[in-house]
Protein backbone atom coordinates (compact mmCIF):
# COMPACT_ATOMS: atom_id res chain seq x y z
CA UNK A 1 0.00 0.00 0.00
CA UNK A 2 1.07 3.09 -1.21
CA UNK A 3 -1.25 5.96 -0.33
CA UNK A 4 -2.09 7.91 3.39
CA UNK A 5 -5.15 6.02 4.78
CA UNK A 6 -6.85 6.65 8.00
CA UNK A 7 -4.81 3.88 10.54
CA UNK A 8 -6.75 1.03 12.04
CA UNK A 9 -5.39 1.62 15.69
CA UNK A 10 -6.84 5.16 15.43
CA UNK A 11 -10.05 6.04 17.25
CA UNK A 12 -13.51 6.33 15.49
CA UNK A 13 -13.89 9.84 16.46
CA UNK A 14 -11.90 12.92 14.99
CA UNK A 15 -8.52 12.42 17.03
CA UNK A 16 -6.68 9.62 14.44
CA UNK A 17 -4.12 9.27 12.42
CA UNK A 18 -2.95 9.15 9.09
CA UNK A 19 -0.03 6.09 7.68
CA UNK A 20 1.64 5.29 4.66
CA UNK A 21 3.64 2.57 4.25
CA UNK A 22 7.19 3.03 2.16
CA UNK A 23 9.39 0.03 1.20
CA UNK A 24 11.35 1.03 4.38
CA UNK A 25 9.42 3.26 6.23
CA UNK A 26 6.02 4.17 7.45
CA UNK A 27 5.01 7.66 7.64
CA UNK A 28 2.47 9.24 10.26
CA UNK A 29 0.56 12.16 10.22
CA UNK A 30 -2.15 14.00 11.98
CA UNK A 31 -5.62 13.93 9.77
CA UNK A 32 -6.69 17.23 11.23
CA UNK A 33 -3.22 18.88 11.06
CA UNK A 34 -2.16 17.44 7.47
CA UNK A 35 0.22 20.07 6.86
CA UNK A 36 2.21 20.05 9.80
CA UNK A 37 4.14 17.02 8.42
CA UNK A 38 4.85 13.80 9.31
CA UNK A 39 6.43 11.37 11.70
CA UNK A 40 8.82 8.80 9.27
CA UNK A 41 9.79 5.50 11.35
CA UNK A 42 11.98 2.83 10.05
CA UNK A 43 10.27 -0.75 9.52
CA UNK A 44 11.99 -2.14 13.08
CA UNK A 45 10.74 1.03 14.75
CA UNK A 46 6.78 0.86 13.99
CA UNK A 47 7.25 -2.48 15.01
CA UNK A 48 8.26 -1.34 18.28
CA UNK A 49 5.74 1.04 18.33
CA UNK A 50 2.43 -1.11 17.12
CA UNK A 51 3.98 -3.84 19.89
CA UNK A 52 3.91 -0.84 22.65
CA UNK A 53 0.74 0.44 21.97
CA UNK A 54 -0.84 -3.11 22.06
CA UNK A 55 1.24 -3.92 25.11
CA UNK A 56 -0.56 -0.91 26.44
CA UNK A 57 -3.65 -1.75 25.85
CA UNK A 58 -3.72 -5.03 27.39
CA UNK A 59 -2.37 -3.49 30.74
Amino acid sequence: MNEWHKSSYSATDVRCVEVKEMSDSVLMRDTQNRELGHLSFTLPEWGSFLGDLKADSVG
